[in-house]
């Protein structure tokens, strides 16, 4: 197994254990890594806004920012679900 990290971003801890999963995840794990990037550096001002300058996260994220970020968490659960499937042959 893998020691869960501690961490925001588990890209690169995907990419480090890559031939621990099986091929077709493997071949995903590059998208998973750049989503979850992604969605670590958007968590603070997502939360907290832009405190520096006192705006809100209402202020700088708006519907089509939520759409995206629901498709990404939506890919990432499917894949995840598939995988376990497989693991766990439930």
């Amino acid at each position: 197994g893998i020691e869960p990290p501690k961490i925001h971003d588990v890209g690169p801890i995907l990419r480090q254990y890559k031939h621990k999963y099986p091929q077709w995840f493997q071949q995903i794990i590059p998208e998973l890594a750049r989503i979850s990037r992604k969605l670590r550096r958007e968590r603070e001002p997502s939360m907290y806004g832009d405190e520096e300058s006192g705006v809100p996260p209402s202020a700088l994220y708006d519907e089509k920012d939520a759409k995206n970020a629901l498709k990404d968490a939506r890919y990432i659960l499917n894949n995840v679900k598939k995988l376990f499937t497989e693991h766990l042959k439930l």
